[in-house]
């Protein structure tokens, strides 16, 4: 579907599994595999304690993977240390959920922005004034924000500067873990539009994580759904609606929309996710599948390929 020339990152069989009471283990992310290419975004979806996030936080070296490689450049980033590390992540950024808890409240927007820069040696101290400006015009914010502090901002201007810093050091991909979620619905669109504009220009691998489909379907490139620490789909972000796994099934018909149907029910997934610690054998969404077969409960499903660029984890295919 994508050029393999483009790849700039391939995480490959990547599990992380936490010790927990009694001896047991939480295996946040099973056996995932993923790929990121240059120019494109892959859309990371699933319900909250699914994983997505660990798996992001390996990427940036916020955390290690217990098993797995996670190629950049022909380096596994799991196993490079000091220097070597340290600059490896100027290539790779992140835009966290929340920018107020990721900026120090003390510092201006301008010391914000240049900090990464600075400590990278790409500019000079008396350079900060031209460049806090730069990046907050490509992000659409006034040049003078730049003697603000992040306290007198809005959240979707926080957002905004979050990503002039990810975009600063010039990255090959940029992480953004629920950039949106906490934004009102008509700042998300903005927001969403900034990042497709700046992804444009600049070139730039994006990975975003969503628990809303809906969402993610408008402007992801690739969709990977995750459940229970496993992905089930992967597919095109305009074949959302070619979906067929019961998991992504039930979240597209979940999706409310003004254009709807409201003849037809909403469908939902009745029963509550199992708990990570106790994850049940064979395919993990057997408990709540209407279509589960013995085999669903006894044999643990692989990904395979049923179109272009579309694969599922179940038994039904």
């Amino acid at each position: 579907m994508f050029d393999e020339k483009d790849l700039i990152l391939e995480a490959k069989h990547v599990t992380r599994r936490f010790p927990a009471s009694g001896g047991r283990e939480l295996t946040a992310c099973n056996d995932v595999s993923l790929k990121f290419y240059r120019g494109k975004t892959l859309g990371l979806i699933g319900e909250s304690g699914c994983g997505k996030s660990t798996f992001m936080r390996f990427l940036v070296r916020l955390d290690k993977p217990t098993e797995g490689e996670i190629l950049f450049k022909g380096k596994d980033l799991t196993k490079l240390k000091g220097e070597e590390l340290r600059q490896t992540r100027q290539y790779i950024q992140m835009v966290f959920q929340d920018p107020g808890s990721s900026f120090n409240a003390k510092m201006k927007i301008r010391d914000i922005i240049c900090e990464p820069l600075l400590n990278f040696g790409r500019i000079k101290s008396s350079e900060k004034d031209a460049v806090a400006r730069k990046y907050l015009e490509a992000v659409e914010l006034p040049g003078d924000f730049a003697d603000r502090f992040p306290h007198s901002m809005s959240g979707g201007q926080r957002q905004r500067i979050a990503i002039a810093r990810a975009i600063a050091l010039e990255p090959e991909l940029i992480i953004m873990d629920e950039a949106t979620c906490a934004l009102d619905v008509s700042v998300q669109k903005t927001i969403i539009e900034l990042v497709c504009k700046l992804q444009k220009e600049k070139n730039i691998a994006i990975g975003f994580i969503a628990h809303d489909l809906g969402l993610i379907q408008s402007f992801a490139h690739q969709i990977a759904v995750m459940y229970l620490g496993n992905i089930v789909e992967i597919l095109p972000g305009e074949d959302v609606e070619k979906a067929r796994h019961p998991y992504t099934q039930a979240l597209l018909g979940a999706i409310f929309d003004t254009k709807m149907d409201f003849s037809k029910k909403i469908e939902s997934i009745d029963s509550e996710i199992p708990s990570p610690l106790d994850v049940p054998p064979g395919c993990p969404f057997q408990p709540r599948c209407e279509y589960c077969t013995e085999r669903c409960r006894r044999e643990h499903p692989k990904l395979k390929t049923i179109g272009e660029g579309h694969e599922v984890a179940c038994h039904l295919f």
